[in-house]
C-alpha cells in the first residue's frame, strides 16, 4: 500500500524568542508542493535566502542543530523538525524573521499543535522512504556513544541516556510507532544541569532562557544567596530544588522525560536525511553531534534520491 506525501492545509504562525539569542520573532510554517522537502527561509535578510533542512547543510551542533549556507543560517531547528516528522509532514516552507527557532516551552508540543491547527493535505506524489538493508553502527568511544540502525519495515527508535549523576543517571525511552510521537514524545522539554546553566549565563549564551522552557537538574547543594540570584535573574519570587533534584519545583510530565526529550531531538536530527527512514534505531548517549554524524554515515551507505531543489 502506497502513502501520499503531505503538506499543511494552510499557513500557521508561532511567535517567540530564541533560547540563546533572546531575539523575539515570528516563524510561519507554510504549505509546499510535492518533493519540496523541508526548507527554511530567512525573511529578515536581504533576498530572503532559503536553506534546505538537509544533513549537507548542517554547520554546527553546539547546543542545538544549526543549518546554513553562504547566505543564511538557522539555529536550533531540531524541535520543529521533530514536530514535522512526528506529524508526518513531508513538505513545508518555514519562514522565520530571526536567526533562531523560538524555544517556547523547550519541547515540540507548540509546533505539533500549530501543525494540527493548520491541518494536513495529501499531495499527488508518493511518499518515499529511506530503506535500511544492512546494520549500520557508529561509535564515539570518548563520549561512550553508540548508535545503530537495523533493517525494519517501519521506523522505531530506542534511546538510553546516562549522565552518571545522582539526579540523572541511566534512563531509557522508546518510540515504537511515529504515530505515538504527539502524545508520548512531543511534550517532553529540554533539560540542563545547574552548573551548565551558570556557565551559559556567564557567557551570555541563553538570553531567551527562563525556568519555564527547560528542566534544570541540581546535583549539588546550592547556597541560598545563589538561589536568590537565580530567582531575580528569571523574575521568580523564589526558586528551590525539589526532592528529585529539579529546580523551581517543575513537575516532570514523565519520570523519563529527559530520555524522551533526547529521543525527540533524534527524531528531528534523523529527518535531516530529507526523507523518513524505515529501520530500527538504538542509541546510547546520543547528542546532536553524534546524531548528525550518524545521519552522514547513513547517507554515505544508502542510496538516497534527494528531493529536487527547484
Amino acid at each position: 500500500m502506497t502513502e501520499q506525501q503531505t503538506t499543511l492545509a494552510k499557513s500557521v504562525s508561532i511567535e517567540g524568542q530564541g533560547l540563546h539569542t533572546g531575539t523575539k520573532g515570528t516563524m510561519t510554517i507554510k504549505p509546499a508542493p510535492a518533493n519540496h522537502g523541508i526548507k527554511f527561509q530567512r525573511t529578515d535578510l536581504k533576498g530572503q535566502p532559503i536553506v534546505e533542512a538537509h544533513i549537507n547543510n548542517v554547520v554546527s551542533t553546539d547546543r542545538g542543530t544549526c543549518i546554513g549556507n553562504a547566505y543564511a543560517k538557522v539555529y536550533t531547528i531540531e524541535h520543529v523538525m521533530a514536530a514535522l516528522r512526528g506529524m508526518q509532514v513531508d513538505n513545508a516552507m518555514v519562514e522565520i524573521d530571526i536567526e533562531e527557532i523560538p524555544i517556547k516551552d523547550g519541547s515540540a508540543l507548540c509546533f505539533v499543535k500549530a501543525i494540527e491547527e493548520a491541518g494536513l493535505i495529501e499531495l499527488d506524489a508518493e511518499r518515499e522512504y529511506i530503506e535500511i538493508d544492512e546494520v549500520i553502527t557508529m561509535e564515539i568511544p570518548e563520549k561512550k556513544t553508540k548508535i545503530e540502525i537495523r533493517p525494519s519495515k517501519r521506523f522505531s527508535l530506542a534511546v538510553v541516556i546516562d549522565f552518571e549523576s545522582r539526579v540523572l543517571g541511566e534512563q531509557s525511552a522508546i518510540l515504537d510507532d511515529i504515530s505515538d510521537f504527539k502524545v508520548k514524545i512531543a511534550p517532553c522539554r529540554t533539560f540542563v544541569f545547574l552548573h551548565e546553566l551558570e556557565f551559559l549565563l556567564k557567557n551570555n549564551l541563553i538570553k531567551g532562557g527562563d525556568l519555564n522552557n527547560a528542566i534544570v537538574f541540581v546535583n549539588r547543594k546550592i547556597p541560598q544567596e545563589e538561589m536568590d540570584y537565580l530567582a531575580e535573574l528569571f523574575h521568580k519570587p523564589k526558586v528551590k530544588a525539589n526532592g528529585k533534584g529539579v529546580l523551581n519545583n517543575l513537575e516532570l510530565y514523565f519520570d523519563n522525560e529527559p530520555a524522551r526529550h533526547k529521543l525527540l531531538d533524534m527524531v528531528g536530527d534523523l529527518f535531516l536525511l530529507g526523507k523518513p527512514i524505515r529501520g530500527h534505531v538504538t542509541a546510547y548517549r546520543p547528542g546532536h553531534y553524534a546524531n548528525t554524524e550518524f545521519v552522514r554515515m547513513i547517507q554515505n551507505k544508502v542510496t538516497i534520491n534527494a528531493f529536487p531543489n527547484d
